[in-house]
């Protein structure tokens, strides 16, 4: 039969006599709520922060390319180049580009912009760049139709509805190394919206043939490689150039690592702040079992005296401050699942009640809070809000087994 052993039975039996110490149980009670809403906060946020980063890489990918092969800007060698790449594996479409800075003109309103000129090789290329773009179709982007989609921002900017014309200036090298700007002009044939300042405001699409045709056979180009997985990129690319001889290929996330590591960073000062929440729990665990060890050191001299030893005290102390700390954890991972699984409706409820707005449609891109729950985050967080509380027992715990039980009872 297995018998209990006896500082885990004291400690358990400590955990539940309150009746005689009652700012020691308050304390005790603040320190776990303290856990729970430092826990709970802690795993709510980093949903919240997953769910911004997806929403940003989403959109981040409506419009950018999941690899991109430089190239001369020749239209043969560049469809070449595509219809290679298109038969490497993971690969599902290929597209050549043409990207350049200049000018926008409408009026008297002027917007410097970069103009991106792509060659639809093929139908489904077409359909997944049109879906991307959100325009519904490219057809209109043939060679030689002069026709230009501008992001959303930039058509506000410049005063431009479909129809209208646009004025369009780019540099181009003369044969002397001097800059000969070039003037064109464009017609407008729609918009496209995807929620970022980087494409809204400062892209423009067109016709390749059309935009090589204004900015020179010089302006940068290549090979625009969209995966079955767009996180294959990473491990693809490389395998990729090489095969197809290309240099100088970059993928999505070496492309815009600068978004994701100010993600990365705001998660993990935000992580340890949220953590300091915790660390306050803890200091009040320490607070509670030193003022129950004043207490109960007249019971720890009997026990002492009756052949208890160091390690069991030490143990008795630690299970109860290890059940705080437990039960705080728990009830935490609970509340912050929950809220992590439910925060737009959360947050559409404290509008309701409170008569506030979080996201003003008019100002920003995203209505609603995205929120993204990951186990590795409610089980990276659970395991350092136990590691804390259960290092804020220890000191109390050693307190206690250094109780000398002649002093004790001296004074019982």
């Amino acid at each position: 039969m297995l018998t209990t052993p006896l500082p885990l039975r004291i400690g358990l039996r400590y955990a539940r006599a309150r009746r005689h110490q009652f700012l020691v149980s308050f304390i005790s009670w603040v320190s776990l709520g303290g856990v729970c809403l430092g826990v709970a906060a802690l795993i709510t946020i980093l949903s919240v922060m997953n769910g911004f980063e997806g929403e940003l890489r989403t959109r981040l990918l409506a419009l950018t390319a999941h690899a991109t092969l430089p190239a001369a800007a020749d239209a043969v060698q560049l469809a070449a180049l595509a219809g290679r790449a298109r038969q490497q594996p993971g690969v599902v479409a290929a597209q050549p580009f043409v990207e350049v800075q200049g000018l926008a003109g409408a009026g008297a309103e002027l917007a410097g912009f970069t103009l991106r000129g792509i060659g639809t090789t093929d139908a489904d290329t077409e359909r997944a760049l049109a879906a991307a773009m959100q325009v519904g179709t490219l057809a209109t982007l043939v060679p030689g139709s002069r026709r230009i989609v501008l992001g959303r921002a930039l058509a506000v900017q410049l005063g431009v509805v479909a129809g209208d014309p646009l004025t369009v200036l780019l540099p181009r090298a003369s044969a002397s190394g001097d800059l000969e700007p070039r003037i064109g002009s464009f017609t407008v044939a729609g918009t496209f919206e995807i929620g970022l300042a980087d494409h809204d405001a400062v892209l423009a699409v067109a016709a390749f043939a059309d935009v090589v045709e204004l900015a020179g056979a010089a302006a940068p180009a290549g090979v625009r490689v969209f995966y079955a997985d767009p996180f294959d990129a990473p491990r693809r690319t490389a395998s990729l150039a090489a095969a197809l001889g290309a240099g100088g290929a970059s993928d999505w996330t070496s492309e815009h690592a600068a978004y994701f590591r100010a993600i990365r960073l705001e998660k993990t000062m935000m992580s340890v702040i949220l953590l300091l929440i915790v660390a306050v729990a803890a200091f009040n665990i320490v607070a509670s079992l030193v003022m129950l060890v004043n207490e109960k050191s007249g019971d720890i001299a009997i026990l002492r005296t009756l052949g208890l030893s160091r390690s069991g005290v030490v143990g008795t102390f630690l299970v109860q401050g290890t059940v705080i700390g437990w039960a705080g954890v728990s009830a935490g991972v609970a509340l912050g699942v929950t809220l992590a699984l439910h925060a737009g409706a959360v947050a559409a409820r404290l509008e309701q009640v409170f008569g506030f707005t979080i996201f003003d449609a008019d100002v920003f891109y995203l209505t609603t809070i995205p929120s993204e729950l990951r186990v590795a985050d409610v089980v990276l967080v659970a395991a350092a809000a136990l590691v804390v509380t259960l290092l804020a027992t220890l000191y109390p715990a050693r307190r206690a087994a250094a109780t000398a039980p002649a002093e004790a009872l001296r004074y019982e």
